[in-house]
């Protein structure tokens, strides 16, 4: 078993970073502890990283504003969210396509941007993601777009995700009654579906062998970045804890209390590497 100094080390040796957001470095609109640290040291060991995000909520504009808030300030070339991958996806599948919307302006602005348009019609694509303006109409909207042919498309696959409330529901539970009420099942894009996952290490520029995945979610962050040929860390500042790692079929390579380990070694709360 490879003790924790030596893990740490490991992980520090890496070239590149792609990093989850919600539950790693913020809760809502707090930091987590220790986050600052990894970010400097990102910065000061030229270590290329990418903030590869499932919410669908805010642009990188926005990500960054919100982290400028926080104390931190990063280029938005940092951020790559399931919106933009959504929009990557349907601008290569349908350009010029339509769509009906339900979620924040960070996914209607990312659509716009590669020219799909908004539809409540006759869209050729109905797509979700996470929103604050969740209600009964969009619902009995969407049902009548999939009935008459519109394509379900989900910017992820998360059931939950952590916030300043505790764990709060998100984009799967959302598209469900569509589901339900349809036949259909939606087709979802970010993580752990490998073309997010192959655009974010492309942007990266580097092997994924020299690549680590770090995130919260082993149903997400962990099965993608083992998918895809990188080292994977978990860290238990989001929705995972010790006991539900055993749920699932797979590890993570290592484990860590949070990404301030990473930056200030093993005497940073950590905890031993393996279960």
């Amino acid at each position: 078993m490879v003790d924790l100094e030596q893990a740490i080390e490991n992980i520090r040796a890496k070239d590149g970073f792609l990093c989850d957001m919600d539950g790693v470095i913020y809760h809502g609109n707090h930091l987590i502890d220790g986050v600052a640290d990894f970010v400097k040291w990102l910065y000061a060991e030229n270590k290329r990283f990418l903030f590869l995000t499932n919410s669908s909520e805010r642009s990188p504009a926005e990500l960054r504003q919100k982290l400028q808030r926080m104390g931190l300030d990063i280029d938005e070339s940092h951020f790559y969210t399931s919106a933009l991958a959504t929009a990557k996806f349907l601008k290569d599948q349908s350009p010029g396509c339509s769509a009906y919307v339900i979620g924040e302006p960070g996914l209607v602005n990312a659509l716009y941007e590669v020219g799909i348009t908004m539809n409540d019609v006759n869209p050729d694509y109905v797509v979700v993601g996470e929103t604050h303006n969740y209600n009964y109409d969009s619902i009995l909207n969407a049902v009548k777009f999939v009935n008459n042919g519109a394509k379900l498309i989900g910017t992820n696959p998360d059931m939950t995700g952590p916030s300043d409330y505790g764990i709060i529901p998100a984009c799967r539970a959302f598209i469900a009654p569509i589901e339900l009420a349809t036949g259909s099942k939606a087709y979802f894009v970010g993580k752990p579906n490998p073309l997010m996952m192959r655009t974010g290490i492309k942007k990266l520029g580097v092997h994924s062998a020299n690549a680590a995945m770090i995130g919260d979610r082993m149903d997400t962050d962990i099965v993608a970045g083992m998918e895809t040929g990188m080292d994977t860390v978990l860290v238990l500042t989001g929705v995972t804890d010790k006991r539900t790692i055993l749920n699932f079929p797979y590890r993570p390579k290592y484990i860590l209390e949070g990404v301030g380990c990473i930056a200030k070694g093993a005497d940073f709360h950590c905890m031993p590497p393996q279960l």
